[in-house]
């Protein structure tokens, strides 16, 4: 027997119909809850928590429930923002412009401040004027080669990540 429903009901569907799930991790803090990305036609359409991991059974927290947010909001800045010094407005940069500078201030601090051997003549090798800080959405590897780099290459001993502090 027919049931009683309209075209329009009857043509409802979920939105995540035809979309590819793709498997992430939530960017926020270090506990590392799972997450299922939905895509379609190339734009993230939704994001929530994946019953599938041991860590968070599907469950997020405020944070991590406003994930999709991240991508979505009208608000977020998506191009250089720059102030500089004594000015009292924003200036938008090319990112290769952000990316040199950043570059140059960095060789700059270390040729000036670069520490070779302290006093008594002990070997230091280190960067004081200068820390790292990275994110939570970082994973080992990630860390790892920030590590390597900034402390073994550039000589940088303030180290942290934003997930411990």
């Amino acid at each position: 027997m027919a049931q009683p429903f309209s075209p329009g009901s009857a043509a409802k569907h979920s939105r995540l119909r035809g979309a590819a799930e793709v498997d992430s991790i939530c960017p926020y803090c270090a506990v590392g809850c799972a997450q299922k990305v939905y895509v379609k036609a190339g734009r993230i359409i939704d994001i929530e928590g994946s019953y599938a991991s041991p860590v968070n059974e599907g469950t997020l927290c405020p944070k991590g429930a406003n994930t999709y947010q991240l991508v979505a909001n009208a608000d977020r800045i998506t191009e250089v923002r720059y102030r500089a010094p004594y000015s009292d407005h924003w200036e938008t940069r090319p990112l290769e412009w952000a990316l040199d500078r950043i570059a140059q201030r960095l060789v700059e601090a270390r040729e000036r401040d670069f520490v070779e051997r302290n006093a008594a003549g002990d070997v230091c090798n280190n960067l004081p004027t200068v820390g790292c800080l990275g994110g939570a959405t970082l994973d080992n590897e990630e860390n790892y080669l920030i590590k390597k780099l900034f402390n073994g290459g550039l000589g940088i001993v303030s180290i942290e990540n934003q997930a411990r502090i």
